[in-house]
């Protein structure tokens, strides 16, 4: 089951500097994330957690953690698994503990990845609680300086919202999240409407999230990502040994659809959490809503806490702008 069924670039794109919402500034200090991933049901996930690594060693981005919002046994492994090979693999993660979605790839790639690279988290389960990793990572950053990227469901936001003081922060999750949390990116929804996996696989937890997250969201949509194809000059490349290549090289030809490059929702979601908007993208204000079968529209709003992207630079570009960081080898320690 696929998650979504339902070059060299000018210098001027290498930075998304602005200061209107949306955008980036280039400030020199990298931008801290949280990554929060179902990695599995589709292989998008892979890219996008690439890209993230590439950010990460070209000093635009800190990854304070990669955290699963899916309990399948095989995600959290796979995800060490893409941390190892890229020199991290101690990075914090976690899982919900709370009833939540558990799925994997119909291609078979986790138990693949699981069997032939070294990792060292053997089972989703051993991974700590989610939400204890948001609260212990989000409390001892600064204010207002992180970013959440969540390209899977919503259940660990929604369990984060929900969570109460602890011995990590005297702030309940509602509270922490407006102190410390700078930004939420988020691969959901379809726009203006429709009905989007992400969206409707944990329906409860995406109204919750995104009627009570404290700040602004920016939403990039089913529509974006599948527009942007990547993965065929990976799958071409000389690159070998990589986890990242073999996950592309096993899922594309199993789908005719694929032929061309994998659908790139969440890769789209990392590039506006580093790069920001501007140039790539334009934005609509507005807000989300979601119905309890998982359904969204949108309502315009010019005092609305939610952004959805359109599309702005030409789809070529765009994909090649991601597939050369999705193609980032690990560096020579």
């Amino acid at each position: 089951m696929f998650k979504h069924t339902l070059l060299i670039i000018p210098a001027v794109l290498m930075f998304a500097a602005g200061c209107s919402s949306g955008n980036q500034k280039r400030t020199g200090e990298p931008v801290k994330i949280i990554f929060d991933t179902d990695l599995g049901p589709d292989y998008d996930d892979v890219g996008a957690l690439a890209f993230l690594h590439a950010m990460a060693d070209s000093g635009r981005a800190e990854i304070l953690a990669t955290i699963s919002s899916n309990k399948h046994e095989l995600v959290v492994p796979c995800i060490n698994v893409i941390n190892t090979y890229f020199g991290r693999p101690n990075l914090p993660t976690g899982a919900p503990k709370s009833p939540g979605v558990s799925m994997t790839a119909s291609q078979h790639w986790p138990d693949s990845l699981a069997a032939k690279y070294p990792h060292s988290i053997k089972s989703t389960n051993d991974a700590p609680d989610a939400v204890y990793t948001y609260r212990k990572i989000l409390s001892a950053q600064p204010d207002s300086s992180v970013t959440i990227v969540t390209v899977g469901f919503l259940t660990n936001i929604a369990n984060l919202l929900k969570s109460q003081p602890d011995t990590l922060s005297p702030l309940d999750g509602r509270e922490l999240a407006a102190k410390k949390v700078r930004r939420l990116v988020s691969m959901a929804g379809r726009f203006p409407e429709g009905k989007e996996f992400n969206v409707y696989m944990d329906s409860v937890a995406s109204e919750y999230a995104f009627n009570e997250w404290p700040g602004e969201i920016i939403f990039t949509g089913f529509e974006i990502g599948s527009k942007i194809f990547t993965g065929l000059r990976l799958v071409n490349s000389e690159i070998r040994n990589s986890p990242v290549k073999d996950v592309f090289r096993i899922s594309m030809p199993l789908s005719e659809q694929d032929r061309n490059g994998r659908m790139s929702w969440d890769q789209t979601a990392v590039l506006i959490a580093v790069y920001g908007t501007q140039n790539f993208f334009d934005t609509r204000r507005g807000n989300i809503i979601i119905s309890s079968s998982g359904y969204n529209s949108w309502e315009d709003s010019p005092s609305g806490k939610h952004l959805h992207v359109i599309l702005k630079m030409p789809v070529p570009g765009i994909a090649t702008f991601i597939e050369n960081r999705m193609m980032h080898q690990p560096l020579l320690k």
